[in-house]
């Protein structure tokens, strides 16, 4: 009893100063890995997930000696545990679903030994039935820790991390929402071991030896999605979160560059394309620049879309957010991409009505030169096509 009560003392102490938790959620039946930080107590308290130095942090939430709970409205979900032994036991629970959750307070692990040098530009052979047959990892290292992330068609994985033991590297990311972990073991040949969840095994490649062994490369996402007809201006029709609805055709678009975001509040990349588009925003409105957020969401959030509601006010878009349909209804509701089958994309809409460039997926801060060279160019195309006739 003794005992008991002094691991929750030392808990409700942490509550007060910002602690970091080493912690596991289970989805699906893969174990992964990630950290989470608490800070303040009572109705004071909040927890944030982390995605390399960004944060994911509660709008709300509450602690006891025993008992933490901090809600991510802008994911739909919630952390609730409770201090078991040393350590806290508790659930993770987004968009209806529960997933178990464990953390112990982090401590520095013991160094490992004959670590094997990982680091630099991979690609993993997917054999992947969807058209992608190879996708670019990333990975950072010093000494037993690497960071890095993998980068599909759609989007990447957020930034992964991990260390070496056992003669595995452990590569997981968990940040409120697309948790993943990978295990990446050196064979004798150069080449990884690759086996993400627990399941699925691939195969990587050092980026060199798959150029010199003419290796299929990854998806250009600027070619993926094409308009059927490219002579016929994009149009759309929906409502935006207020019920009124908003067409191409309204005066507000005319003789603008539109970048329609096709996308979801549900969507991870979506998060993380979101502040990029509204910088772009207010730096172009005045130069002729709209942007239109074309939001595919599951059927309660369409009735009810308080997550949609709280993305918005998260990343504080001042653009037009409407809402289209359910994500299974992305080819339905706009008849006129071929192979628009990514969230996000985003087409680029020139002066005169007629989509000049679509992209699919959006490459996040965790892929390093992938984001800023991705950046630049959605940048200089705006501008291009802004100072077109």
């Amino acid at each position: 009893m003794k005992r008991v009560l002094l691991v929750l003392a030392v808990a409700a102490r942490a509550w007060g100063a910002n602690t970091l938790w080493d912690a596991t959620i289970n989805v699906n039946g893969a174990t992964v890995p990630f950290r989470m930080e608490f800070s303040g107590s009572g109705k004071a308290f909040q927890a944030w997930f982390f995605n390399g130095d960004e944060k994911t942090i509660s709008a709300s939430g509450e602690s006891t000696s025993d008992t933490i709970i901090a809600r991510f409205p802008q994911y739909n979900s919630k952390l609730e545990a409770k201090v078991r032994d040393g350590s806290l036991e508790g659930t993770y629970t987004r968009d209806g679903k529960v997933y178990p959750v464990r953390a112990v307070i982090h401590r520095t692990p013991p160094p490992a030994r004959n670590i094997p040098n990982i680091a630099g530009s991979w690609v993993i052979e997917t054999g992947a039935t969807t058209g992608e047959k190879a996708w670019p990892m990333i990975v950072r290292q010093s000494g037993a820790q690497i960071t890095g992330a993998i980068l599909r068609v759609d989007g990447d994985t957020g930034t992964l991390t991990g260390r070496f033991k056992d003669g595995s590297f452990t590569f997981s990311h968990f940040s409120g929402a697309r948790p993943v972990v990978f295990s990446l073991t050196p064979a004798a040949d150069g080449t990884l071991n690759v086996v993400q969840n627990e399941k699925q095994k691939f195969i990587a490649v050092r980026e060199s030896v798959a150029r010199e062994k003419g290796m299929p490369a990854p998806d250009d996402p600027m070619r993926h999605t094409t308009m059927k007809d490219p002579s016929v201006p994009l149009q759309f029709r929906f409502p935006d979160l207020e019920g009124r609805m908003v067409s191409s055709s309204d005066p507000r678009f005319q003789g603008k560059v539109v970048m329609v975001a096709i996308g979801g509040s549900w969507c991870p990349n979506c998060h993380d394309e979101a502040p990029m588009l509204e910088s772009l925003y207010r730096k172009y409105r005045s130069q002729g620049l709209e942007i239109i957020d074309l939001s595919f969401e599951e059927e309660d959030q369409l009735k009810n879309p308080t997550r949609l509601r709280a993305f918005r006010v998260e990343y504080g878009l001042d653009y037009p957010v409407l809402l289209v349909g359910e994500p299974s209804q992305l080819a339905e509701k706009l008849p006129q991409a071929q192979n628009l089958d990514t969230f996000p994309a985003t087409f680029f809409v020139g002066r005169d009505g007629l989509v000049k460039a679509i992209h699919a997926g959006f490459a996040g801060r965790a892929t390093g030169v992938f984001h800023q060279q991705l950046v630049e160019e959605i940048e200089a195309l705006v501008k291009r096509l802004l100072a077109e006739k």
